[in-house]
């Protein structure tokens, strides 16, 4: 909902923006062009980049108009007034379409896996488990991390079929089954039946604690989205962590599906990860610098969101934990805006640490704008469905700290797990979390500087083809009516 502001504040902020007059009618064919740039000329973060944005370019509505003529298709002009380099920001051609995230859904037989080209063989693959999805199929059947298969129903997997046998093929097949010693493949008698069916991911993969010295150290392997799903999951996951006295938390993040969010839904994960600075700032707004000037004149307060509560449904108020280790893997995974947020708005209040790899530097947020005065959907014109979603801010956390160059790791991975080194997850034997647990226990931070000594040729992972498209961190603000 909109809030509804005086109109001395309406009149100071129209003045900033052209074609105010309320005695102006947009001519029909223009009703979407004249949307997209003057959206764009209010809030698009980097307008003071942008000649024809402008508050200057243009002296009367008819000049505007003849520009906007000039324009057979209003995508062209909206790809003309945001930077090549934003790849962000987005013209939506039906807003209908924009639907909140659904609890994460499936049709699988729960086999994670990645193939690698058979040393010997030029053609021919082998297939290896990554991790099998609890409760599903696959959970049923003797098959583990670490397990390798080559062929699929006596059909040797090859470059050329693996996909479309394992992926896109029938939904119940038999593995074969192999061993492998680095360099050769051997077929086994060996078989696993898999079917594929309905399948419902749960909030989290997998939950531990674990006593190294003085320290609980609490174990999460997360691999779904950073959306509100999941919220009252981990208020739960949190309330254990408490009752086992956990001070400091593992959040694995080698298998997530990644992408956005939205900043609250953020701060809200934040919370019960911590629950001890309810009130405090988590993160700070900093739009372009006519409507950031009247952000801090006349709602100054919304430019900030805050710690939450985190108790009103568990009696516990988060984690409460005081070191947070964010463990990163998988092939040129970057993390996601989601991750980086949570991680930079944290920063002040507790150490944190990535284990992985550098992360990619995505701090600025989005917006949805409506064809109406104040840009919410409650007024829309109804003659259109375009809405736009450009970069309209960067986020800073409570020291004013951002992360456009990204976040260094302490430790560095692979971007490949070891093929003949998987180890159990959530154990010291999966080399990845008992580099972190080490990290824990004498404070050495060892990376890994010999990766993939055997030259294997990574095909694939079933988990990168899962991972969402990252669209980016969006807000919800009131915005001022701009007639």
């Amino acid at each position: 909902m909109i809030k509804k502001i005086n109109v001395i504040c309406i009149t100071l902020f129209c003045a900033l923006i052209l074609g105010c007059s309320k005695e102006y009618e947009v001519p029909q064919n223009l009703v979407v062009h004249d949307f997209v740039w003057k959206g764009l000329n209010a809030y698009y973060l980097y307008q003071d980049q942008v000649a024809d944005l402008s508050d200057r370019r243009f002296s009367s509505d008819e000049e505007l108009n003849a520009y906007l003529n000039s324009f057979p298709d209003y995508n062209l002009l909206f790809e003309s007034l945001t930077l090549e380099n934003d790849l962000k920001s987005n013209l939506v051609e039906d807003y209908n379409t924009l639907t909140s995230p659904e609890l994460r859904t499936s049709f699988t037989n729960g086999l994670e896996f990645g193939i690698i080209a058979d040393p010997n063989n030029s053609d021919n693959v082998l297939g290896y488990v990554t991790h099998i999805l609890p409760n599903s199929n696959a959970a049923l059947q003797n098959i583990a991390r670490g397990d390798y298969f080559n062929a699929v129903d006596g059909v040797l997997l090859t470059r050329q079929n693996y996909q479309d046998l394992l992926l896109n093929g029938q939904n119940n097949f038999t593995l074969n089954m192999a061993n492998f010693d680095g360099n050769t493949i051997t077929p086994t008698t060996r078989t696993v039946n898999l079917e594929k069916e309905g399948y419902n991911y749960p909030a989290t993969f997998l939950e531990d604690v674990i006593s190294i010295n003085s320290d609980n150290v609490g174990y999460i392997i997360y691999n779904n989205d950073f959306s509100n799903n999941y919220i009252d999951n981990l208020k739960q996951t949190a309330s254990n962590f408490v009752s086992q006295n956990v001070n400091k938390l593992v959040l694995d993040l080698r298998y997530s599906i990644g992408s956005g969010s939205f900043a609250r839904d953020i701060e809200a994960f934040a919370s019960v990860i911590t629950g001890q600075f309810q009130d405090e700032v988590f993160l700070k707004e900093n739009w372009n610098t006519k409507a950031q000037e009247w952000f801090l004149e006349y709602q100054p307060d919304s430019l900030l969101t805050r710690f939450s509560a985190s108790n009103q449904t568990t009696t516990v108020g988060g984690m409460q934990v005081t070191d947070l280790f964010i463990i990163l893997n998988g092939n040129n995974f970057e993390g996601s805006s989601a991750i980086e947020l949570l991680v930079n708005s944290l920063n002040p209040y507790m150490n944190i640490q990535i284990i992985g790899n550098n992360t990619a530097g995505n701090n600025t947020g989005s917006i949805t704008l409506y064809n109406s005065d104040d840009y919410d959907f409650g007024l829309r014109n109804s003659t259109h469905t375009v809405a736009l979603q450009p970069v309209v801010l960067t986020f800073t956390n409570s020291n004013d700290q951002t992360y456009n160059n990204g976040l260094t790791p302490i430790i560095n991975l692979c971007n490949q797990e070891d093929v003949l080194n998987l180890g159990v997850l959530g154990t010291n034997s999966d080399p990845i979390l008992n580099r972190v647990l080490n990290l824990i226990e004498t404070g050495a931070a060892n990376s890994n500087s010999n990766c993939n000594p055997n030259n294997f040729e990574y095909l694939f992972n079933s988990i990168n083809v899962q991972r969402n498209f990252d669209n980016g961190v969006f807000i919800e603000q009131d915005l001022p009516n701009t007639n």
